[in-house]
């Protein structure tokens, strides 16, 4: 077994707001792996007294307890207790009902002997190797189908967060964990997982580097750390390419690589 994790702030002026952590419980041949990306909330209110980087060190820590601890639990199971009990050290001093309350994109992976469970929430990504090197991404998509004018306006985005024909984030409410992408997979068939948040899809999706099959060769040959250099060197080099949809210069970003 092998693990790296790496994670870089977008702007070194901001906090990260990205999140990662494995576990490898004693017992057992298993372990689990959390990412999470802090949604950025626009300047000015947004009914909380805490940062975004507080909201996913309090829900990262608890899923990666939870997926350790609970193997009795569902990976859906973990992610609503988890949002439950990060909503409960805040519901007395802040207002969980603003649709920008503090909120994530989730990628939960837990492996045994036999089996290997995920979860993805939002615009992250997991990747799952083959043992032949063929590469499955598992996406939640719902996102990238809300049209580039609608998400070009605030008010417009607002309306379809966490409703019903829009998009869903790991906010307050612990029923968002029925809308997540989960499946399970035989660990026979995977020997590497990669987590990745969208500062780190971009070298697929948004410049076209490679494909996912690509991007865990370069994890595998140059690291983490490697993966999230290259991303950053095409955000440097990209020059004559307008501003495009939930375009960041730098975006926060981290990857966990897990070859198992």
């Amino acid at each position: 077994m092998r693990f790296e994790l790496a994670t870089a702030p977008g702007d070194p002026e901001r906090p990260n707001e990205d999140w990662a952590s494995v576990a490898l419980p004693a017992a057992g041949q298993g372990g689990a792996l959390v990412l999470l990306d802090g949604v950025t909330p626009p300047t000015g209110d947004y009914g909380c007294r805490h940062s975004v980087p507080w909201f996913t060190a309090g829900l990262g820590g608890t899923l990666i307890e939870l997926s350790a601890s609970r193997p009795d639990l569902t990976l859906a199971e973990v992610l609503a207790e988890a949002i439950r009990r990060t909503a409960d050290a805040h519901r007395d001093t802040c207002d969980l009902s603003h649709v920008r309350t503090p909120q994530a994109t989730v990628v939960l992976a837990r492996w045994g002997a036999d089996e290997i469970e995920h979860l993805v929430l939002s615009d992250s990504a997991l990747l799952l190797e083959s043992p032949d090197g063929t590469v499955r991404a598992v996406l939640d998509d719902r996102l990238d189908l809300v049209p580039p004018e609608v998400l070009s306006s605030l008010a417009a985005t607002d309306a379809l967060r966490n409703t019903e024909g829009g998009f869903f984030t790991a906010a307050a409410d612990p029923a968002v964990a029925a809308r997540a992408v989960t499946g399970v997979t035989a660990r026979a068939e995977v020997r590497a997982l990669a987590a990745l948040s969208d500062g780190v899809t971009r070298w697929v999706d948004m410049f076209g580097a490679g494909d996912w099959a690509e991007c865990v060769g370069v994890l595998r040959k140059e690291g983490a750390q490697g993966l999230i250099d290259r991303v950053r060197a095409l955000e440097h080099e990209e020059t004559t390419t307008p501003l495009v949809r939930r375009w960041k210069r730098h975006d926060d970003a981290a990857v966990i690589f897990a070859e198992v």
